[in-house]
């Protein structure tokens, strides 16, 4: 079969003779249809670091590098295994996949949260295959049907969104409380669209890049401020009768976005971490302290997350179709896609893979 398959830094190769997966008893084949290119695809193309090497292979998947990529995908089910007790899809459904790759025996994984597994990993990354192929096998419970309405190319954006709402949820954001969102990237973006399906009142964003500002305010945010010009904190507390916002979601990952979160969340406010850190920064806990406000951290997903992602398409209170700003084939993947994110990411929120091409 074909696949996309990553050899080792700046080296993807598209490939025809790429054995096709077997499906397991306790497993779904999918037909993918569109795969989403992730910040982690762009950072893995140059800085191998989830895809395990040939000489540490994933601990729960046994593969190392090539493995085939693609974590952010849609596709159609052409083959359900005799064991699968998930009986909401059927052969030739729409589906969103989950690429969870967790081990089911750490403590967390025991305690319910496989999205913190020890030996955590992704499919598309760590090996069982990837969305960027002409099939895939994952486990039955991770495959979600999609509503009649939602298209393939809507599908694939499950992936992020789910990790926005997984985020939004843990903010405990009530109907009518008001948030600030630092950072519009991808997943900056999806926490507007939640905030907005969850009855947030006022949605404050702080973007720099002018068309990030654009893509926010379409998806809902209420208030943007650039804060190369503005002092966010002043103008969050002035929108909110001089309290701040209940809740401030970090999506940015720099210095002055985690400070400028603290400081401007009322007392009792909640500061959540969304972004992936690239190295330590300076942090003043006073920050916290005066006001008594919490700061806690989300990572990734869980199924709830994936279910409440797709109710939401189903029920049109996100309609999310913009994020999507090209869609290429596979032979362009670096071309089309990795390049203009990495060199044009203003411009971009979500490039698709179309594999019908």
């Amino acid at each position: 079969m074909r696949a996309l398959r990553y050899h080792g830094a700046e080296d993807l190769r598209v490939e025809h003779d790429v054995p096709e997966p077997k499906c397991g008893e306790d497993q779904i084949k999918v037909k993918p249809a569109f795969v989403g290119i992730c910040g982690t695809d762009l950072h893995e193309y140059y800085t191998p670091t989830f895809i395990p090497s040939k000489e540490a292979p994933h601990p729960v998947t046994g593969e190392s590098m090539p493995v085939v990529i693609g974590h952010e995908f849609s596709g159609t089910v052409i083959k359900i295994g005799s064991k699968v007790t998930n009986k909401n899809v059927k052969v030739g459904d729409k589906v969103a996949v989950q690429p969870t790759v967790a081990c089911f025996e750490c403590g967390a994984c025991q305690d319910g949260f496989i999205n913190c597994c020890d030996k955590a990993g992704f499919v598309g990354l760590s090996g069982g295959g990837g969305g960027l192929s002409d099939a895939v096998c994952v486990g039955g419970d991770f495959v979600f049907k999609l509503p009649d309405h939602i298209d393939l190319d809507v599908g694939a954006l499950v992936e992020p969104l789910a990790v926005a709402w997984h985020a939004v949820d843990a903010s405990q954001v009530a109907e009518g409380d008001d948030a600030l969102v630092l950072g519009a990237g991808p997943i900056g973006l999806g926490v507007i669209q939640c905030l907005k399906a969850r009855g947030a009142r006022y949605i404050i964003v702080a973007e720099v890049a002018k068309e990030r500002q654009n893509f926010a305010k379409h998806f809902g945010a209420t208030h943007i401020f650039d804060p190369r010009h503005e002092d966010v904190v002043a103008k969050a507390k002035e929108l909110t009768g001089g309290r701040g916002p209940q809740i401030a979601l970090d999506c940015a990952g720099v210095a002055a976005s985690i400070k400028t979160a603290c400081l401007a969340v009322r007392a009792q406010g909640r500061v959540v971490n969304v972004a992936i850190w690239e190295k330590e920064v300076p942090f003043h806990p006073n920050n916290l302290v005066f006001g008594e406000k919490k700061y806690s951290a989300v990572l990734g997903y869980q199924k709830k997350d994936y279910q409440a992602v797709i109710e939401a398409l189903g029920k049109n209170t996100m309609k999310p179709e913009a994020m999507i700003t090209s869609r290429i084939a596979i032979d362009r993947v670096v071309e089309d896609g990795f390049m203009p994110l990495i060199n044009q990411k203003e411009k971009h929120v979500k490039i698709l893979v179309d594999l019908s091409k």
